[in-house]
């Protein structure tokens, strides 16, 4: 069965080297704590924050994780005004047999305001 798992964290710049190895931080721990083998990633959505633009997060999957076989989609989150800034977002499907309820959800830095309900 095809599920989702939820992550995001933020940048303290908008430059390459911050976006990708935050994003690669990102991935590697939603990765890690959800077991997840890169043979059963369907595919992954990357977002950002419109403050964010100096490098696409989907590098990270490419250059640091070799997720060469995965298809990969960037695009920039809605301007709200109240929503929290430096932000990159990512949404992992992939096969598996875990519950909705087994599934860890991970957010670093600044933006475990996002989901204050996970500890």
């Amino acid at each position: 069965m095809v599920r989702g798992v939820r992550g995001a964290t933020t940048v303290s710049e908008n430059t390459k080297d911050e976006i990708v190895s935050s994003t690669a931080e990102l991935l590697e721990k939603m990765i890690s704590e959800n077991k997840i083998d890169s043979e059963n990633i369907a595919s992954i959505i990357f977002t950002t924050t419109s403050d964010v633009f100096n490098e696409f997060p989907a590098v990270a999957a490419r250059e640091i994780l070799s997720l060469h076989s995965v298809p990969l989609l960037n695009m920039q989150e809605i301007d709200n005004p109240n929503g929290l800034s430096s932000c990159i977002r990512i949404l992992i499907h992939w096969n598996t047999d875990l519950n909705q309820d087994q599934i860890k959800h991970v957010y670093l830095n600044g933006a475990t305001v996002l989901r204050t309900d996970l500890k």
